[in-house]
């Protein structure tokens, strides 16, 4: 696991994150850094106000300060090396830099055009007349093709006759010659 140091322009507090004007990027960003060290990445932060003598000892910092003065803060070194230097990376970059493989979700596919496809499903299954009409109008608003919402009313109707046929074959399997000897039922819901 790589070793991170934060070098922090002035700060009124270790994190920036006190005051009635709140940063939002600093407090992401500390929510950020805890995060980090969640995942077991050591992790030190220094704030120019509060810790100069760590600026002043570290060759890297002290070299950018007087090259480029407050303006290279905040400095981030990954092992020793500049990450990055005038910005706070976001929680991805940081990861990365630290050498974490963190998966991104993938994009969702669930479109206004998918859920009109789910609602024409859902209208099938319930044999509703006028939802199906509704929804099937938005489907051709939104450009969704006719091959589409077939496939949504096949799948629909298989999923809603499935256990149709379950009790078919039920029925069958009773009126059958040899019938199947069940328990009583006392109610038929019960």
């Amino acid at each position: 696991m790589k070793k991170l140091e934060i070098y922090d322009p002035a700060l009124c507090c270790g994190t920036g994150v006190c005051g009635v004007e709140v940063d939002p990027v600093l407090a992401q960003f500390a929510a950020d850094v805890q995060w980090l060290s969640e995942q077991g990445v050591e992790v030190a932060r220094h704030n120019l106000s509060q810790a100069p003598q760590a600026f002043a000892a570290n060759p890297v910092v002290k070299a950018w300060l007087e090259k480029e003065g407050n303006e290279c803060l905040p400095l981030l070194l990954v092992d020793g090396q500049i990450g990055s230097k005038g910005r706070y990376p976001a929680r991805a970059e940081l990861a990365s830099l630290a050498g974490l493989n963190i998966e991104t979700p993938a994009p969702s596919i669930y479109t206004d055009a998918v859920a009109e496809l789910v609602a024409i499903g859902a209208a099938i299954a319930a044999n509703c007349e006028p939802c199906f009409k509704y929804h099937f109008q938005q489907a051709k608003k939104l450009g969704v093709s006719r091959d589409d919402m077939m496939l949504a009313v096949k799948t629909a109707q298989s999923v809603k006759e499935t256990p149709a046929r379950a009790m078919l074959q039920l029925a069958h399997r009773f009126l059958e010659e040899d019938p199947v000897e069940l328990p009583v039922v006392q109610s038929c819901c019960g």
